[in-house]
């Protein structure tokens, strides 16, 4: 595995946060011209370190500002029964994120729909109804403080 220096650091960083930057605009902002900028990117893909690029959308203007973030128990925690549960809530298209939990329950969901009559819905007859659930409780969010995929490097 390649061990990042300070280009490479200040180059995630950068395409963290504006992914369509320009080859010669990144090499400015971090003193390397165009072309050892590009021999880097392309080893920081290669190297798995950069997984991709996307754009980030408008939730409010795609009216989908409602988020909720649901604590899941399941009645059952063996690879079998965890397994189908990772497989099926991938299939939700409300789902944002989905996290297994080490604590009083076992995932924390993070879900995305217009309304809260969207929610219940997606709740009742997609999250319930997953292979093993046993409970779920419900944390509405009323403000994002900080909403962002890109962690302080």
């Amino acid at each position: 595995m390649l061990e990042l220096d300070d280009f490479d650091l200040k180059i995630v960083k950068l395409l963290s946060c504006e992914g369509r930057i320009s080859m010669t605009e990144l090499g400015n902002r971090i003193g390397l011209s165009k072309t050892p900028v590009s021999a880097r990117v392309k080893r920081l893909e290669a190297e798995g370190y950069i997984l991709g690029y996307r754009a980030e959308l408008s939730a409010r203007k795609l009216g989908l500002e409602h988020v909720a973030f649901i604590e899941v128990k399941l009645s059952d925690t063996r690879d079998k029964a965890l397994k189908a549960f990772n497989e099926t809530i991938r299939e939700i298209p409300a789902v944002e994120e989905c996290h297994m939990i080490a604590g009083g329950f076992d995932y924390l969901v993070k879900v995305r729909t217009k309304d809260i009559r969207e929610y219940r819905h997606v709740l009742a007859e997609s999250i319930s109804a997953l292979p093993f659930v046993a409970s779920t409780s419900t944390y509405v969010s009323m403000e994002s403080v900080v909403d962002a995929g890109v962690q302080q490097i």
